[in-house]
């Protein structure tokens, strides 16, 4: 039986991270994953998908050429060779991520775990102990009860294998994924409609990034129902045929059924350990410690953000909290969040709705500044903003921005709402020209009283 200070279950971004970090202080480590290194968002997630998201915008600017002087044009969409580069960028980070952790000393075992006591997991018959286990296992592509997946209806793992582009798709579902698919086959020349039962895409998101893609994306030719909820689906020769609860029907050649992820927690003896949990997550404190001493829980399958970034600071944080060093938490309220359609979303922190609910109506101040004001930006030939939630003479607790390339600028984002930063702290940094970077200044120049490219 062999033994190490960390057993992690799961070698995604939560996993992976833990075992590197964990080795880096001196832990021994057993790594072990039923697939390859990496996890859902190397192979079938962020990287793909984001890869997907390039060709798109590559497309569209061999389409748009023309209002650039540029004469180019756009004879089609070969997704044999889209595929063929997205599985080199996929392939080549694999290969990487491989070698790093050969490298840290971490040993890799390869097959399904299953939790068989709180120190123990077991793969094809061996046994794996830890003085701590580390739960990993990440999330899955979520349906509707009665929504086979199949042939002509498929999730996100299925619509990143196609050979072909569709040339009518219906996404059910607004959110991240929904929108960056969509986003993709508009690019490729596909005609989209996306199903969103709440009354606003990206319902997550600051009502006025939601509005503004509602607008972007009128204007690119993407359909979107919103505020009334999916009922059925069939699929026949001549394609698929969804209706609303309202009656209204569509109908296209494939549905993508992008209605978020849920935890992969079931089936691997969490629960038969005495592991506690709620609805298929892991329950956790906020020190991502179980009801079980011995035993942690990272990423997708605890409760909250579902990002690859949370789950990789989730490894990193569990390794340094086993190796006494008493990491900080960040809340996931403060952990950035982009979406990659076009145009792109960025924000951290709260939104106004939830910045008012939580401090009052009076205490909290807002703005907006324009991308139409940013040289970058009108270079670019995007419109959006940037918009800020202030604390009145208090620091930034929210940033919100929309426009093309605009999640570039969530690192600074991120560090101003987490480090408590007042807009003056900002409107005095110096943000080089011509970047869309400037726009985060001029944003802060403005709530700080001294507004430069914007009125007051």
């Amino acid at each position: 039986m062999a033994h190490a200070d960390l057993v992690i279950l799961g070698g995604g971004s939560g996993g992976y991270a833990c075992a590197l970090r964990a080795s880096e202080l001196g832990l021994s480590v057993i790594l072990i994953d039923k697939d390859k290194l990496g996890g859902t968002c190397l192979h079938r997630g962020c990287i793909p998908t984001k890869a997907l998201l390039h060709a798109a915008e590559v497309a569209d600017s061999a389409r748009e050429s023309e209002q650039f002087g540029v004469n180019a044009s756009l004879h089609g969409i070969d997704m044999i060779k889209v595929n063929e580069y997205r599985d080199g960028v996929v392939g080549r980070l694999y290969k990487g991520l491989q070698g790093l952790v050969k490298s840290r000393n971490v040993t890799f075992v390869e097959g399904a775990g299953r939790l068989v006591g709180p120190n123990t997991v077991e793969v094809n018959g061996e046994q794996y102990t830890g003085t701590h286990v580390v739960l990993a296992t990440g999330s899955y592509a979520r349906t509707l009860p009665g929504l086979e997946i199949g042939g002509r209806i498929m999730t996100s793992d299925q619509a990143l294998n196609l050979d072909y582009v569709p040339a009518r798709t219906i996404v059910l579902g607004g959110g991240v994924i929904g929108v960056e698919f969509a986003s993709v086959w508009k690019s490729f020349g596909a005609e989209v409609t996306i199903i969103e039962g709440l009354p606003r895409l990206v319902p997550n998101e600051d009502e006025a990034c939601s509005k503004a893609l509602e607008r972007a994306f009128r204007k690119r030719g993407i359909n979107f129902s919103t505020g009334v909820r999916f009922a059925s689906a069939t699929q026949d020769d001549n394609g698929v045929h969804v209706t609303l609860e309202d009656g209204k029907t569509f109908d296209a050649d494939v549905l993508l059924v992008a209605v978020g992820r849920g935890p992969n927690a079931t089936g691997m003896g969490f629960e038969e350990q005495g592991v506690a949990m709620e609805r298929g997550w892991v329950l956790v404190d906020e020190r991502l410690r179980t009801n079980i001493p011995s035993i942690f829980a990272v990423g997708d399958i605890t409760p909250g953000l579902q990002l690859a970034h949370r789950g990789f600071q989730h490894g990193i944080f569990v390794s340094e909290e086993i190796a006494g060093l008493r990491p900080m938490v960040i809340a996931d309220i403060n952990i950035p969040r982009v979406t990659y359609c076009e145009p792109e979303i960025g924000s951290v922190g709260m939104t106004e709705v939830e910045a008012k609910a939580a401090h009052g109506d009076a205490a909290i101040t807002t703005y907006e500044y324009n991308l139409g004001g940013n040289g970058k930006s009108q270079i670019l030939g995007t419109a959006g903003f940037i918009k800020l939630v202030q604390l009145k003479d208090g620091p930034v607790i929210g940033i919100h921005m929309v426009g093309s390339r605009i999640g570039e600028q969530i690192g600074e984002a991120q560090l101003i709402v987490n480090w408590e930063a007042h807009p003056e702290d900002v409107a005095n940094l110096i943000h080089a020209h011509p970047t869309q970077n400037e726009a985060m200044g001029e944003a802060h120049l403005a709530l700080a009283g001294k507004p430069l490219h914007a009125h007051a």
